[in-house]
């Protein structure tokens, strides 16, 4: 069953200005003031902010942990991604799986000798083939956070979401460690439900032959509170912060950007097919 796409996904609307060379126009990102948009996306992560629960995100895991949904290959989940245009949004005239290719691609020119690095570029925003089977993009997009746990400050809209949550009426669940112990590491923690943790529990599932960081940034490259916010220092690992500069470092290249060269996409899948064939290929279950 299609879902209807209702409203601009937030995650690509509004992005940090991580890198200043990357976004020019500064004044376009993370402006969450002001904007013909706001009220959608506010309504989007009110949502969110009301619904993730501890029970919820279990539910979903288990629900969506067999990867029934569909089979098809990593270029067919590519390709998927244009169903997810909206045509509300007056930025974005092309379809998302350009957002991809050009993501892949920065990283490619950026890094020329780290082909797994180019292949999560092409990745990272597969699990949102979520919407399609029928999720709300509450549960799908915009910035993931830790349930089990009070959010904090940097959180999207922390002050004016989170009231009806009711894991903020359970003492367990309430405090700034929640039911978490210190430093335990994020591998351990409950994060929101959406496309990261889906496609990293996707990625294992398939037995995906990438570097152990490939995987890290799939899962937690919409989690700005931590990387760029600096939050949810309470929870991490030595390990998490070892990791911590190539999410951010990936996360230049994800950075929402109209661009007015769209990538030659029939020009460079070859390259990626190479690419797939090499750490993830055939025919997954999604």
């Amino acid at each position: 069953m299609k879902a209807a796409v209702q409203g601009p996904d937030p995650s690509l609307v509004y992005r940090p200005d991580v890198d200043p060379e990357v976004a020019k126009d500064k004044g376009n990102f993370r402006n969450y003031r002001s904007g013909p948009l706001l009220d959608r996306v506010f309504a989007t992560y009110k949502l969110m902010h009301t619904q993730q629960t501890v029970d919820f995100v279990r539910k979903k895991h288990a629900q969506f942990g067999a990867f029934s949904y569909k089979k098809m290959t990593v270029l067919e989940a590519v390709d998927m991604l244009d169903g997810l245009m909206d045509e509300s949004d007056p930025d974005v005239d092309f379809p998302n799986s350009f957002h991809a290719f050009q993501t892949a691609e920065g990283i490619r020119k950026a890094h020329p000798d780290k082909d797994w690095f180019h292949l999560v570029g092409l990745l990272h925003d597969l699990g949102k083939v979520l919407v399609l089977a029928g999720e709300p993009q509450w549960a799908v997009v915009g910035d993931t956070f830790p349930v089990g746990c009070r959010p904090q400050a940097s959180v999207v809209f922390c002050d004016s979401t989170f009231q009806d949550n009711p894991d903020l009426q359970d003492p367990l669940y309430s405090t700034e460690l929640g039911m978490y112990q210190p430093h335990c590491g994020l591998e351990h923690v409950l994060m929101s439900w959406g496309h990261d943790e889906y496609m990293y529990q996707m990625m294992k599932f398939n037995k995906f032959s990438l570097p152990q960081e490939a995987f890290y940034i799939i899962r937690f490259h919409s989690f700005y509170p931590w990387h760029t916010g600096g939050d949810y220092r309470q929870l991490c690992s030595e390990r998490d912060l070892a990791m911590l500069p190539w999410v951010q470092e990936f996360n230049k290249f994800d950075l929402y950007t109209k661009s007015p060269e769209l990538p030659d996409v029939d020009t460079l899948r070859p390259y990626y097919q190479g690419l797939i064939d090499k750490y993830c290929p055939g025919v997954l279950s999604w």
